[in-house]
């Protein structure tokens, strides 16, 4: 790395061959393409970021809880179907005519 004077002498060599005018424009076009590499460097590991979220599995959705089957309180075979009421009728029940 140079040290002291030897950055004079490079800065006194640019200035013959450039000119005193010529060096803050390079100067300024140095500074502006290296914002647009940092830019771009920066987009890069963005979409590196992006695309791994991406391809990572998203967790399973959770399924609401199905609804808990009624308790039967007593045995199976004690258990007797109900009979369906009788239905009335409007008839006499006697023979008919």
């Amino acid at each position: 790395m140079p040290g002291g004077y030897e950055w004079l002498i490079i800065i006194a060599v640019l200035l013959l061959l450039f000119g005193a005018k010529k060096l803050p424009e390079m100067a300024r076009s140095v500074g502006q393409s290296a914002r647009v590499f940092k830019g771009e460097m920066k987009g890069l590991k963005d979409d590196d970021a992006r695309s791994r979220q991406a391809e990572e599995p998203k967790p399973a959705q959770e399924l609401p809880a199905a609804a808990p089957a009624p308790q039967q309180t007593a045995p199976a075979a004690q258990q007797t179907p109900q009979q369906p009421p009788a239905q009335a009728t409007d008839r006499p029940a006697g023979p008919t005519a």
